[in-house]
C-alpha cells in the first residue's frame, strides 16, 4: 500500500516537472520560431517593363515566403503608362500587402510613380520627398490635337480617381495631379490624405505599420511588422542588364555600335568579329527600343546619314555626301526618342560625340580609300613604271636589263652601255622600254 502512493506521488511531481520544463521551453522558443519578416525592394529610376516584371516576380516571392507585407523603396521620375498599368494590376491583385515608400530623402514619386503609390495598400514618404505631376504626355513623338488630348486626360483622371477612392485617399487631390500636375511634400501629402504614413527610415516605418489593418483581394489582414526581418529582393544581374540597356542613351550606342560592326562585316567578309559583335549590338538595340517611345523617321534618317557616309567612300562628291549625312544624323538622332519626358531623350552629350566619331570614322576610311586610289601601283606589269636598273647589255636600241630582281628584254630610244643605270618608263607586254636614269 505504501509502496503504490509513493509510486502516484513520484508519478506526479515527475508529471508536473515536466510540464515546467516543456513550458519554459515553448516560452522561449516559441518567439524565435514566429519571428516575422517584410520582403524590401528598390526601384530607382523610369517605370518600365524591367522595373514591372521586377515588381512582378517580388510580389510572388512575397507571396511564397509568408511576408508580412512587400515594401517598395520607390524613388522615379515617371515611364510608360503600358508598365504602369501593369504594375498597377498587379498590386491590386496582390495576395500579400504592398507597401510604397517614397525613400530616401530627395526622392521623388512624379507621373506615373503617383499611380504607383495610390495603388498600394500603404503608401509612405520620408522627409524631403514629393509625389504629383502626373499629365499625361504623348510617348514617340508629335503634337495631340485638342480633342485626342482630353480624351487621353480624362481616362487618366477617371483611372487614377477610381484608384484613390478604393484605397480610401484622396481622388480630388490624384485629379489635379492629373489635370493640373500639381506636386506636393510629403507633409502636405499626408495632410491632404493622399498618403498613410511619414517615416524617417525603414524601421520606423516598419513600426508605423504593426497593427495596421490592410484590405487584400483574399480579404482583411492585420499588419504584424514590429521588430520584423527586413530581407532585400536585389535586382538579379538579368534585370539590371536589362534596365541599362532600356537607357535611350545606351540604347542609341548600342543601335550605332550595330550599324559599325555590319558595316565592317560587309566591308571585309570572313573577318566574324565585328559581324557577331554588330549583330548582337544591334539585337540589343531593338529590345530597348522595343521598351521606348521610338519615332521611325528618326530611326531612318539614321539608316539614311550611313548610307551616304558609305556612299561618300565609293562615289567622292567633294564633302557634300558627309555633310548631308552628318545633317540627316543628327536630326535622326534628335527625332528618335521625341518624348516632352525628359528621362526619355537622348542627351546631348551623347549625340555630338556620336556624330562626331561617326564622320571621323568615315572620314578617315574615305581618306584611306581616296590615298589606295591615287598610290601608285607596286605590283603587276604597272608596279615597273619608274623603277631603277641596270643594263646587263648594250641597248641599241635593244638589250637584257635587270629590273626589280629580274631579267626583262628591254628597248631604248639612245644608245645605253652595259652597266648603265636605266630607268624604266612603259611596259609594252613582256618588255620594257627604258631610258638612262640621270
Amino acid at each position: 500500500m505504501h509502496y503504490t502512493v509513493l509510486t502516484l506521488l513520484r508519478c506526479r511531481v515527475k508529471r508536473k516537472i515536466y510540464g515546467i520544463v516543456v513550458f519554459s521551453f515553448v516560452i522561449t522558443v516559441s518567439p524565435l520560431l514566429a519571428q516575422t519578416h517584410v520582403d524590401v525592394i528598390e526601384v530607382n529610376g523610369v517605370v518600365n517593363p524591367v522595373a514591372d516584371k521586377f515588381i512582378s516576380d517580388a510580389i510572388r516571392i512575397a507571396e511564397d515566403d509568408g511576408a508580412q507585407c512587400l515594401i517598395i523603396e520607390l524613388d522615379t521620375p515617371g515611364g510608360l503608362m503600358e508598365s504602369m498599368h501593369s504594375i498597377k494590376k498587379n498590386i491590386l491583385a496582390s495576395d500579400v500587402p504592398v507597401v510604397v515608400f517614397v525613400s530616401p530623402g530627395g526622392a521623388r514619386a512624379a507621373s506615373a510613380g503617383v499611380w504607383v503609390t495610390l495603388a498600394s495598400h500603404v503608401a509612405a514618404m520620408t522627409p524631403g520627398t514629393h509625389i504629383g505631376a502626373a499629365h499625361p504626355v504623348t510617348m514617340g513623338g508629335g503634337e495631340m490635337s485638342e480633342d485626342v488630348e482630353q480624351k487621353l486626360v480624362n481616362d487618366a483622371v477617371a483611372d487614377i480617381r477610381s484608384l484613390a477612392e478604393k484605397r480610401g485617399r484622396n481622388a480630388d487631390w490624384a485629379e489635379a495631379a492629373v489635370r493640373q500636375s500639381v506636386s506636393i511634400t510629403e507633409k502636405e501629402a499626408l495632410e491632404e490624405g493622399v498618403i498613410d504614413v511619414i517615416s524617417d527610415d525603414l524601421r520606423d516605418l516598419l513600426g508605423a505599420l504593426d497593427g495596421r489593418e490592410v484590405q487584400l483581394a483574399v480579404g482583411q489582414r492585420i499588419l504584424k511588422t514590429d521588430g520584423a526581418e527586413i530581407r532585400r529582393i536585389d535586382m538579379s544581374l538579368r534585370y539590371r542588364i536589362l534596365d541599362i540597356i532600356s537607357n535611350p542613351n545606351v540604347a542609341y550606342i548600342l543601335l550605332l555600335l550595330g550599324f559599325y560592326g555590319l558595316f565592317f562585316e560587309l566591308s571585309n567578309p570572313g573577318s566574324i568579329l565585328p559581324g557577331v559583335v554588330g549583330g548582337i549590338c544591334l539585337i540589343l538595340a531593338f529590345f530597348a527600343l522595343h521598351t521606348l517611345p521610338i519615332n521611325y523617321a528618326g530611326l531612318l534618317l539614321i539608316l539614311f546619314a550611313l548610307i551616304l557616309f558609305i556612299a561618300e567612300i565609293k562615289v567622292p562628291s567633294y564633302g557634300l555626301l558627309t555633310v548631308g549625312g552628318v545633317i540627316s544624323m543628327i536630326m535622326g538622332s534628335i527625332m528618335l526618342i521625341k518624348t516632352p519626358s525628359e528621362f526619355l531623350r537622348i542627351s546631348w552629350m551623347t549625340i555630338i560625340p556620336a556624330v562626331i566619331v561617326t564622320v571621323a570614322f568615315f572620314v578617315f576610311a574615305m581618306g584611306m580609300a581616296l590615298r589606295a586610289r591615287l598610290k601608285k601601283p607596286t605590283t603587276g606589269q604597272e608596279g615597273l613604271v619608274g623603277e631603277t636598273g641596270v643594263a646587263k647589255s648594250r641597248l641599241d636600241p635593244t638589250g637584257k636589263v635587270f629590273v626589280h630582281g629580274e631579267f626583262w628584254n628591254a628597248v631604248s630610244d639612245e644608245p645605253i652601255e652595259e652597266g648603265e643605270e636605266i630607268i624604266v618608263s612603259e611596259v609594252q607586254r613582256m618588255k620594257l622600254k627604258v631610258s638612262k636614269h640621270t
